[in-house]
């Protein structure tokens, strides 16, 4: 039987199938011995395979707990630009921001990564690093939803948006870690956001 372009190829399911295990034998590296004390050569061994094939699959020990930063801000942008057009920008990117909860991490796991940003500066600045990239790929379409032409003078409001809803979204992740996952984080983020434009 072909396969349809929907259909993952083997090769393509070969190398998820490598990609989580991989993920989750340095999650559980992370846990047991600190995400700064646990090195690429750990996982590797751990998990089987070279530092070469480690490096194949991630760019970096940081893209192991964040994921592909481009990818998941081009889904967020995606969903953002399909949101319909009445909608502010701020409630466009209220629901264009829900899709980063996927089935893809359960709630342990989430508050396992969710606990090493306090502890992890270098996952701090990869953090900051995506806000940064973040900005660039939201910000033509709230600088459309704020009827902002573009011109030669820099207009800072729709990055300012963009910037006041990732930050509301941190303080929701950390809210929810310190209520041990029992808090629903989007209610957070709604209190967080509400709170910013009292």
């Amino acid at each position: 039987m072909d396969s349809t372009p929907d259909t993952p190829t083997l090769r393509e399911r070969t190398r998820r199938a490598v990609h989580a295990e991989i993920t989750d034998t340095a999650l559980r590296l992370f846990a047991e011995q600190g995400f700064d004390a646990t090195t690429v050569d750990q996982i590797a061994a751990a998990a089987g395979i070279s530092r070469r094939s480690f490096f194949h699959y991630f760019g970096s020990k940081e893209d192991v707990v964040m994921g592909d930063l481009e990818a998941l801000g081009r889904r967020v942008r995606d969903a953002l630009e399909a949101r319909p057009a009445t909608e502010s920008a701020w409630e466009a990117l209220r629901e264009a921001l829900k899709t980063l909860q996927g089935p893809d991490t359960d709630a342990v796991t989430g508050l396992e990564i969710a606990g090493m940003y306090a502890d992890a500066p270098s996952l701090r600045a990869k953090h900051l690093e995506k806000h940064l990239r973040w900005q660039e790929l939201f910000a033509p379409d709230i600088e459309r939803r704020l009827g902002i032409t573009p011109g030669p003078t820099a207009d800072p409001r729709a990055r300012a948006i963009i910037a006041a809803a990732l930050a509301c979204l941190d303080i929701a992740v950390d809210a929810w870690h310190a209520s041990g996952g029992t808090a629903d984080p989007v209610e957070l983020f709604d209190a967080a956001v509400a709170a910013v434009r009292a």
